[in-house]
Parts: C-alpha cells; sequence; structure tokens
C-alpha cells in the first residue's frame, strides 16, 4: 500500500499566547477530501529522571488548573530559552524545581506529548551523580510550583505508582518506565544527552 501525502492547503491563525499558539489547517485525506484540524503549536519541554546512587527517583507534586489537582511528576520544564541546549534545559529545571545537581545526563526517550492535535515534544533525560544545591544558591519558586512537595521514591516503587494510577502525568509515566527498563537492561539503550532530535 502506498503511503498517502496529506497535504495542508491552508492555515488560519486562531489564538496567540505566550506559552502556545493555535491554528486551524485544512488539510487533504486519503479519500480525497479536505477537512479542518486544529493545531496547538508549543515550544516543546525537557523532564529528568534523577536516580540517586541507591536507585531513589525524585519526583515533585504540584498543582496543574487544567485537571484541577496536584500531580506527581518528573522535575520539567519549558524550551523557553532562545539557543539553550536541551541538556541545560533539563540542568536548569532540576535545580530550580528539585533543588539538585547531576554530575551525568543521558537521553533516555523523546515523546510526542498528544500528536492528535499538538507537535509539542518533551525530552527525557537520566540524571545521576546527583548533588543537592547549596541553600545559598536555590531558586525562589512562585506560583504553582511556590508550594510544590519535593518526594524520593525508589524507582520500583514509582513504576508500581504508575501502575496503580497515582502517576497519570504522561511525561513521568514515559520517563519512569523506561528508566526501569534502561535499568534492568545495565544503561544499554542510552543514548549520549546531545543525540539529535528526531
Amino acid at each position: 500500500m502506498t503511503a498517502f501525502t496529506h497535504e495542508t492547503v491552508s492555515s488560519t491563525p486562531r489564538y496567540q499566547g505566550p506559552i502556545f499558539t493555535v491554528r486551524t489547517d485544512q488539510v487533504t485525506m486519503s479519500d480525497g477530501r479536505t477537512v479542518g484540524r486544529d493545531v496547538v503549536v508549543a515550544k516543546g519541554a525537557v523532564g529528568v529522571v534523577a536516580l540517586d546512587d541507591v536507585d531513589r527517583v525524585v519526583l515533585i507534586r504540584q498543582y496543574r488548573h487544567a485537571v484541577g489537582t496536584r500531580l506527581w511528576e518528573l522535575p520539567a520544564g519549558l524550551r523557553d530559552v532562545a539557543g539553550e541546549e536541551l541538556v541545560r534545559t533539563a540542568e536548569r529545571e532540576l535545580a530550580e524545581e528539585a533543588d539538585l545537581r547531576a554530575g551525568r545526563f543521558d537521553l533516555l526517550i523523546d515523546l510526542h506529548t498528544s500528536p492528535g492535535f499538538t507537535q509539542e515534544s518533551i525530552r527525557i533525560f537520566l540524571a545521576r551523580s546527583l548533588s543537592p544545591v547549596p541553600d545559598a544558591e536555590r531558586f525562589s519558586r512562585t506560583d504553582e510550583e511556590a508550594d510544590l512537595e519535593i518526594a524520593w521514591f525508589d524507582l520500583h516503587e514509582a513504576v508500581a505508582m504508575v501502575f496503580r494510577g497515582e502517576i497519570t502525568n504522561a511525561a513521568a509515566v514515559g520517563g519512569l518506565l523506561a528508566a526501569s527498563r534502561a535499568r534492568d537492561e545495565g544503561w544499554a539503550t542510552l543514548r549520549p544527552a546531545d543525540f539529535p532530535l528526531p
């Protein structure tokens, strides 16, 4: 079977905000019709599975307004600094959200968060050789991050939390499962932190 080439015939801007934009594309379909598809264009993000020497992972719990509750998540953040290497973004977010530094970063996985309506992707890094950020250098957290909870879990327990439905954030689910599998395979599946984006 030959793959059909879907072409964007036109594009109409709908919303412009500080974090994402929305447009409606008219796209040709396999049956010859042209249909409208709304697309959320986002900045993209990075996340960090920070694993200590006894296989504990750090998770943060913070309020997420869109779902109206506090979620267990990985330290993560938007790719919102122009020209910043993704591993540097991961370093910054780990320090800001979990008060940690890492001596080593490797690439775990890349995820498309919800490709039915957005091109947003998140790159998940594995961080090891951890040390605390000195108190005098710690980031002052505001807004939803002002009261975020930081906790350590054995990696096995964090994976169990996924399967009990206690961790539902997609990046956290993917990152924790990938880290568990990579550990079971002796870290052979890890790629360099600067591996090119797909």
